[in-house]
């Protein structure tokens, strides 16, 4: 396994873990990866330091074992499932419906749907709470 730093476009830093250099760059070239935060898929790598090995064995980091990952996989997708499942979805028109259930214009209710990157930062920046929604397994048309 190998971490990288990441950034997105709104300097949002986060943590992935890929199997390989080559994993990360086919993420990246299909569009995969997202920002934990704020959703934008305009993600870069960060300048890191690396992790050099000690003589006392104090090494990189540990390796996610597998059943872990799995784990926290089928927990992401639980999440996922338990939103769409119960909560209403309002497609683009998110951000408005979000600040509107905030300012009490609208019903409170749960509700997820799309916004652009600028729409979330401006939502957040304003108090309204929001989280991006675990992203879902690949369509099989995305898979080789």
């Amino acid at each position: 396994m190998i971490r990288y730093s990441l950034l997105c476009d709104h300097d949002h830093d986060f943590e992935g873990w890929f199997g390989s250099s080559e994993d990360y760059d086919a993420q990246h070239a299909q569009g995969l990866l997202e920002c934990p935060l704020c959703g934008s898929k305009a993600v870069r790598k960060a300048i890191m330091a690396p992790s050099v090995s000690g003589t006392k064995g104090q090494g990189g980091p540990t390796p996610v074992a597998p059943e872990a990952r799995e784990m926290m996989m089928q927990a992401a997708q639980a999440v996922r499932r338990h939103v769409e499942d119960n909560f209403d979805y309002v497609g683009d028109a998110f951000a408005r419906e979000a600040r509107a259930i905030h300012e009490g214009r609208s019903e409170e209710r749960g509700i997820y749907g799309e916004a652009s990157g600028p729409e979330v930062r401006k939502l957040v920046e304003d108090g309204v709470p929001v989280a991006p929604l675990p992203s879902g397994p690949p369509k099989k048309q995305e898979m080789n």
